[in-house]
């Protein structure tokens, strides 16, 4: 009877003891669970931090514009590139007239430049994919600080190639100099048409080929600059830089858990990378390549020369 007795205790401590770990360890996992949110909380607020360069407390395709910018040798002098390029088939008195109008007002063959920017869209393609291969390693608490650094260097490297293919295509020099410690609306707002336009964002192909209609006619560089600040192209920057917004917020904090599993996102993320680079330059020059700058025989569309009469007739 006394065995009965202890049995029955033994099996009523051991349930008490069960009940108490069970009770420590659900304590102990919701206290974990905080922490770990907390602690995902405060690394992105640290990520955000380091990436709104604009202080609009958001993460855009601006502050990507103006960190790749800062970045050295992202910004593309339009002079030194151009006779890099040519000086290898051409004369000088060629490269001069490229350099002071453009490479096709100096009878430079579309087919010739159309290499010149393959061979540009191929280098730039080898240079960025790499970035998320070296930067998938774990690197402990660390590595929260070079999270957006592979988004920052892929755009930078999208930035470069686009300044390349527009110069090749006749665009004149992008203002790329900081003024009172910023860039130029208008330069920003190009640069986010062209990545627009790079991501097949709808708009933005018509609004880029318009432009360089309308630089072709010889429109004023002032209307140009109105019309990308306060005019006609505005709302299809606005409309850009809202889709770039929602998509790089999902970029750069997706970015943060593949940190978590380092081998998928270093080998995956370097191979996405090196493919989804070159088709974003593709549109951009299957965009420039047939335009009024590029192409002396170009007709505008209808839904162009609509964006063109309202730049000509703009006010400032």
């Amino acid at each position: 009877m006394k065995k009965s007795t202890d049995n029955s205790a033994n099996t009523k401590n051991f349930k008490t003891n069960l009940n108490k770990a069970a009770k420590n360890t659900g304590t102990a996992v919701s206290s974990t669970t905080e922490k770990a949110k907390t602690a995902l909380t405060k690394s992105k607020d640290f990520i955000l931090k380091a990436v709104d360069t604009n202080g609009i407390g958001e993460i855009g395709i601006e502050d990507f514009i103006i960190i790749g910018l800062q970045t050295p040798g992202i910004k593309v002098n339009r002079a030194d590139f151009l006779q890099r390029e040519l000086m290898k088939n051409y004369p000088p008195e060629v490269i001069e007239s490229a350099i002071t109008h453009n490479p096709a007002y100096a009878q430079i063959s579309a087919c010739e430049i159309d290499k010149i920017a393959d061979e540009v869209i191929k280098f730039e393609r080898n240079c960025v994919s790499g970035i998320f291969a070296a930067l998938g390693a774990p690197g402990g608490v660390a590595m929260v600080a070079t999270i957006p650094a592979d988004l920052v260097q892929y755009y930078g490297y999208m930035l470069r190639a686009a300044q390349k293919i527009m110069y090749l295509y006749g665009f004149p020099e992008i203002d790329t100099t900081k003024k009172e410690h910023k860039f130029d609306s208008e330069t920003m707002n190009l640069l986010i048409i062209c990545l627009g336009v790079m991501y097949g964002v709808q708009g933005t192909n018509t609004a880029l080929k318009a432009m360089a209609t309308a630089l072709g006619k010889g429109v004023e560089k002032r209307l140009m600059n109105a019309a990308l600040t306060k005019g006609t192209i505005y709302p299809i920057v606005k409309s850009v830089s809202k889709w770039f917004g929602v998509n790089m917020t999902k970029q750069v904090f997706a970015g943060f858990f593949k940190k978590a599993i380092p081998v998928v996102g270093g080998v995956i993320g370097g191979g996405i990378t090196y493919l989804s680079f070159k088709p974003c330059c593709d549109k951009l020059k299957e965009s420039l390549r047939d335009t009024l700058l590029s192409n002396p025989d170009y007709h505008s569309t209808k839904e162009e020369d609509v964006i063109i009469d309202a730049i000509e007739i703009q006010e400032v």
